[in-house]
């Protein structure tokens, strides 16, 4: 028991850092977005200002996982922390010595810490349930993630706010302070071997040896894409230009989609069927996937033949968080279920990497899309990209032990 409860401080620790790493990293984009667009920054611009951050979270969840079976868990946790602390001061220079490529940098190294602690936290649930206990480990996850959002949202308010209210460079070192004080408290509180693997696994093992992670993790990669394609910079600019919202409105609208979304995860295990014993498979994967498909294809056509264009909108993107949150549910449960116990970052690292590669797309795509096309291409791609993942979703095993 003692040593059940000793785990269970540690993850919480985890979690608590994560959840904070989480708020200001929401607010982060919220506030590039919105400071560079309003110093005339066109929405293609905007996009390549991420595109460090989710390139080198590619790369990062991949070495991570490598780094967190041998290192511990806790150390990896730490080095985000840090590096998100060096990224925020980054961006404390004076606005005309913002340039393109400086800010980029930033972004890449906040998007090398991001994943870090995400790799981090979703690992440690594999840590401290049972395999027989299937039921806890989907309910878990569920919160976790569900929690995760629902901070991410509650940032995206928090950096509207704080742009309006500070002004850009106060904002950030407002956010800079707080997470250096959470960095320096989880230095001296997380356990040294938190995670660390009983074998230490080669640098060539960091790539995914199991079937079932390498499709989820191609799912995965879609699944995110098509959120991402019309969620990053496109939604956000066209609520600014076309619909001249301000700060507040935008960061505030995007809060409360995320929220809501967040909302929906935690509960996701009890809309899938788990009260009644049911866990996920594949075939629901499919299922979830395929009805998503279809949203976003109707809000375009909606928009394209100016049918309550503003209601379709925000109400479709409302029906489609809520099925979008069940779709990320069944995949975070299913790649934590799928991952070997000793040694889980490697998998969750992998299946991370293929996460941060459908946003690096969706991010690029979003941009350039909606400033050659509109919003309303933006979402047919979506449209694809969801379909293609239920395509691919097929494939996934059929029982939740991941047995193919």
């Amino acid at each position: 028991m003692s040593t059940s409860n000793a785990a269970l401080r540690q993850y919480l620790l985890v979690t608590g850092n994560y959840w904070t790493f989480t708020l200001t990293d929401g607010a982060l984009r919220m506030l590039v977005i919105l400071h560079f667009h309003q110093l005339g920054y066109q929405p293609l611009q905007i996009a390549l200002l991420f595109l460090f951050y989710e390139f080198f979270g590619v790369i990062t969840n991949l070495v991570g996982g490598w780094l967190g079976a041998r290192l511990g868990l806790n150390r990896i946790m730490n080095l985000g922390l840090a590096l998100q602390v060096a990224a925020l001061s980054m961006l404390l220079l004076p606005t005309e010595l913002l340039t393109v490529p400086w800010v980029m940098a930033a972004q890449g190294l906040s998007g090398i810490a991001k994943d870090l602690n995400k790799m981090s936290a979703k690992s440690a649930i594999k840590l401290l349930v049972d395999d027989q206990a299937q039921n806890r480990l989907y309910r878990w996850v569920s919160l976790l993630t569900g929690s995760k959002n629902a901070l991410k949202g509650a940032g995206y308010f928090l950096g509207g706010v704080l742009l309006t209210q500070l002004g850009f460079t106060e904002a950030i070192a407002v956010m800079a302070m707080a997470l250096l004080l959470v960095w320096l408290v989880s230095m001296f509180t997380l356990k040294k071997d938190f995670g660390r693997a009983k074998k230490k696994p080669k640098f060539t093992e960091m790539f995914s040896k199991s079937a079932a992670v390498n499709q989820l993790s191609l799912c995965r990669l879609f699944l995110f894409g098509a959120r991402d394609v019309w969620f990053v910079v496109a939604l956000p600019v066209y609520l600014a230009t076309t619909l001249d919202w301000n700060n507040s409105e935008v960061g505030g609208f995007l809060a409360s989609w995320i929220i809501g979304y967040g909302i929906v995860q935690s509960i996701a295990p009890y809309i899938t069927g788990l009260r009644v014993g049911r866990l996920p498979d594949g075939k629901d994967a499919t299922r979830w996937a395929a009805v998503l498909a279809v949203v976003p294809a109707l809000i375009a056509a909606a928009l394209y033949f100016s049918v309550h264009p503003q209601l379709a909108l925000f109400g479709g993107l409302g029906f489609f968080g809520l099925l979008f949150a069940v779709n990320s549910s069944l995949h975070s449960y299913l790649i934590v279920s799928y991952a070997s116990a000793d040694g889980v970052s490697l998998d969750v690292g992998f299946y991370y990497m293929a996460n941060a590669m459908g946003r690096l797309i969706g991010t690029v795509l979003s941009g350039w899309l909606f400033q050659v096309y509109g919003l309303e291409m933006c979402l047919w791609v979506s449209s694809a990209m969801i379909a293609l993942t239920a395509v691919l979703s097929a494939a996934l095993p059929r029982d939740e032990n991941g047995a193919l």
